[in-house]
């Protein structure tokens, strides 16, 4: 994005204005449903057991490597996590698999802050159900949307430790942009973590969003289900084509 250059009275440089800005609403604590996927506030006497089974799927623990804290040794623990998870902030998600009904991940709206318009999305836990599917994606899509076209957020942040691979290729692959890594940002189990930064802005959500949507069309999709055209072509045709 390229803007020409203001200056106030006093000759200094100074930013684009915000017109009729109004600050973003607090997420509700209410179900966003997709074809494929569910995304409701999370509800431990629902969904501690589905996603607990679903975890000891990948038993050697590496999906919690990045995370604050490691599997959870057994269902009860988990329950109680849950409850602590419940907002306003975080404020967990379930990812409700539609063809079966079960909680096969989460997701959080993190640091919600109103009176500047920004949000972040973190806590992201998939099972192996959840891995590379349709509705994973679609799960990510639906949050953006209540962020920005619900909500009315400017800016929706990714966080994650440098270090985690899959996590920076998810983050692109969605559409978000590499904004730098804070070096020394925590320390977790007891090491360093350098935190990678992404955000999505509200100017280029359009893009995004076109791009998600038609990804997500069924024609997009051959019949053993494996995709056309990844979100990263799309957006760069869309790009193209509005350019």
């Amino acid at each position: 994005m390229t803007t020409t250059p203001r200056y106030n009275q006093f000759d200094q440089p100074i930013g684009r204005p915000v017109e009729n800005w109004k600050p973003a609403t607090l997420p509700p604590y209410t179900a966003m449903t997709g074809t494929h996927c569910r995304v409701e506030p999370i509800d431990p006497a629902r969904h501690t057991n589905d996603l607990f089974e679903g975890n000891r799927v990948a038993a050697t623990g590496e999906r919690f490597t990045y995370l604050p804290y490691d599997a959870f040794e057994d269902v009860e623990t988990y329950q109680t996590w849950l409850d602590n998870m419940r907002g306003p902030d975080p404020m967990l998600h379930a990812i409700i698999d539609l063809a079966t009904d079960k909680a096969v991940g989460i997701a959080a709206f993190l640091r919600p802050d109103t009176t500047h318009g920004t949000i972040e999305v973190g806590h992201i836990n998939y099972t192996p159900a959840l891995s590379h599917t349709i509705a994973g994606t679609e799960a990510m899509y639906l949050m953006m949307k209540r962020a920005f076209d619900e909500l009315g957020y400017r800016r929706y942040e990714w966080k994650c430790d440098d270090q985690n691979a899959p996590s920076r290729t998810a983050a692109t692959r969605y559409g978000f942009v590499y904004e730098g890594t804070f070096r020394q940002h925590m320390v977790y189990k007891g090491r360093n973590r350098d935190s990678a930064w992404f955000s999505i802005l509200d100017q280029e959500w359009p893009l995004v969003r076109a791009a998600f949507e038609t990804w997500l069309n069924p024609e997009n999709f051959d019949a053993n289900g494996k995709q056309v055209k990844s979100l990263q072509t799309l957006r760069t045709e869309l790009a193209e084509h509005q350019g």
